[in-house]
């Protein structure tokens, strides 16, 4: 950051203060001498032959990374309650209320698992106890508030012993 900003004082100065600054777009400006200055030793270094950054993912990102790949996270957790005979949704509003606690935790896409395991914890532990349980729901409320998931029973069948 001291070799790429520019420091001024006085009338001139600018009032927006280093805090401000994206540290992405210094990132990437990174040059191999700005890790040296880091501490990292020179022969590890020359063993990097280019020095890459990312960007953060943003929250439509994180809520691809949810639903999108084969093994997605929320796919996971639906086989899971799929062997219990209950079918999991998620609403968009809780996709997007997880993606946005990720990014808050700074945690990326790993922080997804660990956001979704507080959620499900509960669920998972209650449901299989639960008799005539077909769907749960996980609206904005569950992830923000901690607040239960909406289930939806099974009509029960009138009793047929006679």
């Amino acid at each position: 950051e001291s070799r790429v900003a520019s420091n001024s004082l006085g009338f001139r100065a600018n009032p927006e203060s280093k805090k401000d600054q994206r540290s992405s777009k210094l990132l990437q400006q990174l040059m191999p001498e700005d890790l040296l200055k880091f501490g990292l030793i020179p022969e590890f270094i020359g063993r990097l032959p280019i020095v890459v950054t990312l960007d953060a993912l943003d929250e439509l990102a994180l809520r691809r990374i949810l639903v999108e790949p084969r093994n997605a996270l929320v796919r996971q957790f639906q086989k899971i309650m799929g062997m219990d005979g209950v079918e999991l949704t998620f609403t968009k509003e809780a996709l997007i209320a997880i993606a946005i606690k990720a990014q808050s935790r700074k945690t990326g896409a790993r922080g997804l698992r660990s956001i979704l395991e507080e959620i499900m914890l509960d669920v998972m532990y209650d449901l299989p106890s639960l008799q005539g349980v077909k769907k749960c729901v996980i609206n904005k409320e569950v992830v923000e508030k901690k607040e239960s998931p909406t289930l939806v029973f099974a009509d029960r069948p009138k009793d047929q012993s006679a």
